[in-house]
């Protein structure tokens, strides 16, 4: 969980200096990539997370 939430911090503050810098618009489109594919990471860890299979003795 902490590192979704550290990427999405990530993604966010690439995505503000892209867009506050004249001329750093790739930091803008780097943050929204980042930001995609931690949805996706995250979305992957929500849909398989509550099927966590115990050993039984």
């Amino acid at each position: 969980m902490s590192l979704f939430l550290l990427l999405i911090i990530v993604a966010l503050i690439l995505g503000i200096i892209g867009a506050a810098v004249h001329g750093l618009l790739y930091l803008l489109i780097i943050g929204v990539v980042v930001l995609v594919a931690d949805l996706a990471y995250g979305a992957m860890r929500f849909r398989r997370g509550g099927r966590r299979h115990r050993r039984m003795r």
